[in-house]
């Protein structure tokens, strides 16, 4: 990777996903954008119409709303359509110097397409596991065609942005070209321990001394929800005055409330309010098998929480076995769940480890993620903007 040029550039994003739908995707995105924009790059996004957009926001020029359908299992979360001739009428009044493409549906292969069919740079990044869903889902058949899909999706642009080393790895075998690694941050001042809120607590039921375990997330079956759950069960077992928090909205949630009435289910939360529930909280259980990253790993241990998780992505990369958190082999139940009731039969190891947890991501943050990220873009876009510079020079001459 070549160190970036400060020329300012026009980057077009292009979404299925965005804030204020909450999701990793769409926050990591925004995290992205607003340290670009902070940077004095200018930013226009295109993503399908949501449900919370509100009249006039079709009218932001920086903004391009394409058609999309609800995507099924999700309330409120849609995929949007292709929109070939959209983006290639607005990229021609407005041609930007690199797209960056961060979905991989109908809207993202079209703008994949429509970018090279003008010849515009286009950088895509590989932020969701769609091919690990499909066993959660009784279709195992499908995840080698979902894997080709994405193969042949980010092997047509000019390189793919991915969070860790272990994916690229992974990726590479799979035949995935052109790879990069770019990072995750932590936003240390909204997500402090410092925000442990005593009255949420009793909300909670729980007194200044009992341990709390937290999950947050999507409350759908390929987060592995059932797995917190079941190492909750356990955890109670050592410990009876643990308490279960659910942080997020999803598929499952209706049944698994019915089921479970003892967990207290919060609902999708965001700012403050989240930061709250990660600080009141003790453990934090993160049983997912399909993640590239997980965000929330950082949010936890930035919080001062306990982290319990499959030993990949960014649980291997930020817990401290055995100081942050406990790391158990992937896809190893049974060890997943003895690691998370070990915590509460050592309640001053617990201690300790909250401790240390927050020092284990102090030296994490977003500008260092922007920075790369404005180096890549810059990367990509450098032939085109070297071609751009060379007209205009040779127009100048003559």
């Amino acid at each position: 990777m070549r160190t970036a040029s400060r020329l300012r550039r026009h980057v077009c994003v292009v979404t299925e996903t965005y804030p204020p739908e909450i999701n990793g995707v769409a926050l990591t995105l925004a995290r992205l954008v607003d340290g670009l924009r902070a940077r004095d790059h200018e930013i226009s996004i295109v993503r399908p119409r949501q449900d919370a957009d509100r009249a006039g926001t079709a009218d932001d020029p920086d903004l391009t709303l394409v058609r999309g359908l609800p995507l099924p299992g999700y309330a409120g979360l849609r995929f949007g359509l292709p929109a070939g001739t959209l983006l290639r009428d607005r990229w021609a009044s407005q041609p930007p110097d690199v797209i960056y493409v961060a979905t991989e549906g109908p809207l993202g292969w079209s703008a994949v397409g429509s970018a090279r069919s003008m010849g515009l740079p286009v950088l895509s990044g590989f932020h969701t596991n769609f091919h690990g869903y499909a066993k959660h889902y009784h279709a195992r058949w499908l995840e080698g065609l979902v894997a080709r899909y994405l193969r042949g999706f980010h092997n047509r642009t000019g390189g793919t942005l991915v969070p860790t080393v272990d994916l690229l790895e992974e990726l590479v075998a799979r035949g995935f070209e052109n790879l990069s690694v770019l990072g995750r941050g932590v936003d240390g001042r909204l997500f402090h321990p410092s925000r442990r809120c005593p009255a949420l607590r009793r909300v909670w039921g729980v007194s200044k001394a009992d341990p709390v375990a937290l999950y947050v997330g999507r409350v759908a079956a390929e987060k592995n929800i059932g797995l917190a759950i079941e190492a909750y069960r356990a955890m109670r077992l050592s410990c009876p005055s643990v308490r279960g928090v659910v942080v997020g909205e999803g598929p499952l949630r209706t049944a698994l409330q019915r089921a479970h009435p003892d967990l207290i289910f919060c609902g999708a939360l965001a700012g403050e309010e989240l930061a709250a529930h990660y600080a009141s909280a003790d453990v934090f259980l993160f049983p997912s098998e399909t993640e590239t990253f997980g965000n929330v790993t950082l949010e936890a241990l930035a919080s001062g929480l306990v982290v319990v998780a499959y030993d990949y992505a960014g649980a291997r990369l930020h817990v401290h076995h055995g100081r942050a958190g406990l790391l158990a082999p992937c896809a190893d139940r049974r060890a997943f769940v003895e690691s998370a009731a070990t915590l509460v039969r050592a309640p001053e190891r617990l201690a300790w480890m909250r401790r240390q947890a927050r020092k284990s991501v102090a030296h994490l943050d977003w500008d260092q993620v922007v920075e790369r990220f404005e180096a890549f873009l810059a990367d990509v876009a450098r032939p085109s903007t070297e071609r751009h510079l060379a007209l205009v020079e040779g127009r100048r001459r003559r």
